[in-house]
């Protein structure tokens, strides 16, 4: 340790009482957070691109200072999704400060990492009144039995109105419209469940019918249209 000349010719002076750092809540324990062993705890945080054309939805699930689980959503860049898939091999296995000091390939990815260790050392995690917090693999429960990120699709024009296009339900087929031409309800196919009932032996025109649905008042419908199409 180098000290300036001023410092060296200074008395010293006690600092007298000092309480350490305050406490932050970990899953139901409150810890003061001196390294990087002490942080534990589930959380979500989202990140954006420099050009801002695309988003990172990422999940850690953190156990004594070490990625255990990482889920990574990404949307709006093709590319995005293959950086993705090299920061879920990347990430678990990090702390989370070689996390928050390693190229997670994309800027949404690498935003949304330092977005989620802010929440993380602060105490603001999912997971902080949770007792021994969340298991591994809880970060799955955000996509839901089909294992399918919920993404939400919509576009809509001044000339000719909304367009639904994909529901957390699935990808929309047909948006039903009453006598004012107004939306009062859609209907979609869900893809992941498609997918299983083919993986299971049916051939796909029976998969894609067992595997379609509506919501919202479609029975009453004047006209159904193909929102990609009309």
């Amino acid at each position: 340790m180098i000290y300036s000349k001023e410092v060296e010719e200074m008395c010293t002076v006690a600092q007298g009482v000092h309480h350490g750092c305050a406490p932050i809540p970990e899953e139901a324990k409150w810890v003061q957070a001196k390294e990087v062993k002490d942080i534990s705890g589930l959380t979500h945080g989202v990140g954006w691109c420099a050009p801002q054309q695309g988003a990172c939805k990422l999940t850690l699930n953190v156990k004594e200072g070490i990625i255990q689980e990482a889920l990574v959503e990404t949307i709006g860049c093709s590319g995005m999704t293959h950086s993705a898939a090299m920061a879920a091999e990347i990430l678990p296995g990090l702390t989370v400060m070689e996390a928050l000091n390693t190229d997670l390939v994309c800027d949404a990815i690498n935003t949304a990492m330092r977005e989620l260790f802010l929440q993380i050392v602060y105490g603001r995690s999912q997971s902080a009144f949770s007792e021994d917090g969340l298991p591994v693999g809880a970060g799955l429960e955000d996509l839901g039995k089909g294992l399918r990120s919920q993404v939400g699709t919509m576009y809509g024009t001044l000339k000719k109105g909304p367009r639904y296009l994909e529901m957390a339900e699935g990808y929309v087929t047909g948006i039903a419209l009453d006598k004012n031409d107004e939306i009062i309800g859609y209907q979609f196919v869900n893809l992941g469940k498609m997918t299983d009932f083919i993986k299971k032996g049916d051939d796909p025109n029976t998969a894609y019918e067992k595997a379609k649905g509506q919501y919202g008042r479609v029975d009453d419908a004047v006209k159904i249209i193909d929102p990609r199409k009309e």
